[in-house]
């Protein structure tokens, strides 16, 4: 808007009102009621202001003939006003982050602050004096070594030298693009690039030089240096670890330390991992899952009890049996090849092993077996019998456990002919 404008406008609704001359007039008189202005002299290398573009630009698509609005995001230094300008399909947090990454590796340098608009996607909650960035916002500038300053809300004043950027951009980039028809956002981002770097070696109106020589000369030198990589795009959220400590992710399950049940974890997020987090420290890391409904464990997660359940193998049983002797190696083989649910069979074996290991030896326990395969007998509660008969010193047979593992059958002589149990030595054996 200019003063002959606004004077045009005005005659137009009042032919027989001021001329241009007093108009000006009045018009300075009313500059001087203004409040004053603070004009900034930015230092090389300190400040990049980033905003978005209030105009879009299609993007089509050649196979359905739709097109969606691109966003465009533009990044500009304090002092130079080198800019830069990246075509991007939405203002998600994903682009959000995308353009700075972007524009400091345009710039060769990275300032000391990045001074954005209050955007949801990096300002979780807007405050005059101490706003809350996102968490993947702060860990970009963690990252690169800068800090984030967000301008106060419906203040544009404290982003001016990225206001007139985006309008010039607006006028000298967006404007003779217009009439082309982009398929893709790389061929938009392409078209873009040729307009913005004649932009950026166009003279300046008032001072000599241009963008390109005062970012080349001044500002470039005063950068810091670009992080030795690419900040890779994380993901933050919160999850509760489960009973089964393993925490949902996108519709993938991902373990934890058991220690973690019921309690509140951060999940950081990448394209290549999936990392856990309490009380600020890392507690797990996993590759991130290749689809939906996948189970990522570490075995060092589980209690200990969960791991020696699940560690339990009919090749493990045989070789802990083997050091006791081959007829306690045969009894285990036999009751390993019983066609059972193999928890039971193993809870068998435990108990052959474990149970009758710790409180007879080894010793005992083998030479037990050796008498429980002659009778064939193969079963912890015969293996057992032949034990206490081991230690009672009196070894008798055991037929009632002979063949199959069946010793909690009791036959019909168990019981009397009023049907009630017989007492205590009263079993006898069919």
């Amino acid at each position: 808007m200019t003063l002959s404008l606004l004077w045009l406008e005005y005659q137009q609704q009042w032919p027989d009102g001021y001329q241009y001359t007093p108009c000006c007039a009045h018009y300075d008189h009313w500059c001087q009621t203004l409040d004053s202005v603070l004009r900034h002299h930015y230092t090389p290398g300190d400040k990049m202001f980033v905003d978005y573009a209030g105009v879009t630009m299609p993007i089509h698509d050649a196979v359905t003939g739709g097109h969606f609005a691109a966003q465009i995001f533009v990044a500009t230094l304090g002092a130079s006003n080198y800019t830069f300008v990246e075509v991007q399909p939405d203002q998600s947090l994903a682009s959000w982050i995308q353009g700075p990454v972007h524009a400091v590796e345009a710039f060769q340098g990275v300032p000391l602050v990045v001074v954005p608009d209050n955007l949801r996607s990096g300002v979780a909650h807007s405050d005059r004096y101490e706003p809350v960035l996102t968490v993947t916002y702060q860990e970009w500038a963690h990252h690169d070594h800068t800090t984030i300053l967000p301008a106060r809300v419906h203040k544009p004043k404290d982003k001016a030298p990225v206001e007139t950027p985006v309008k010039i951009v607006e006028h000298q980039v967006l404007g003779p693009l217009r009439h082309q028809t982009f398929f893709s956002l790389a061929e938009a981002n392409r078209a873009v690039q040729i307009l913005v770097d004649q932009l950026n070696h166009q003279p300046f109106q008032k001072i000599p030089g241009s963008r390109w020589e005062h970012w080349d000369q001044e500002e470039r030198p005063a950068l810091q240096a670009l992080p030795s990589q690419r900040y890779a795009l994380a993901e933050w959220r919160h999850a509760r670890v489960p009973m089964d400590y393993h925490v949902e992710v996108l519709g993938s399950y991902y373990r934890v330390p058991y220690r973690l049940v019921h309690a509140i974890v951060d999940v950081r997020m990448t394209t290549t991992t999936v990392e856990v987090f309490f009380d600020h420290e890392r507690v797990a890391s996993h590759l991130r899952a290749t689809r939906s409904a996948m189970w990522v464990t570490d075995p060092h997660h589980r209690p200990p009890h969960h791991q020696a359940v699940l560690d339990w193998t009919p090749e493990r049983f045989h070789g802990w049996a083997t050091q006791f002797g081959p007829a306690t190696t045969q009894i285990i083989d036999q009751i390993l090849s019983t066609v059972m649910y193999p928890e039971d069979n193993y809870r068998r074996c435990l108990g052959i092993l474990q149970g009758l290991g710790h409180h007879y030896g080894p010793a005992t326990v083998e030479a037990a077996a050796v008498q429980a395969v002659a009778a064939q007998v193969f079963s912890y509660r015969g293996l057992k019998h032949w034990c206490e008969q081991q230690t009672a010193g009196s070894p008798k047979p055991a037929s009632s456990e002979a063949g199959t593992p069946s010793a909690n059958i009791r036959g019909a002589s168990y019981y009397d002919h009023s049907g009630e149990a017989l007492p205590p030595g009263g079993e006898t054996s069919s």
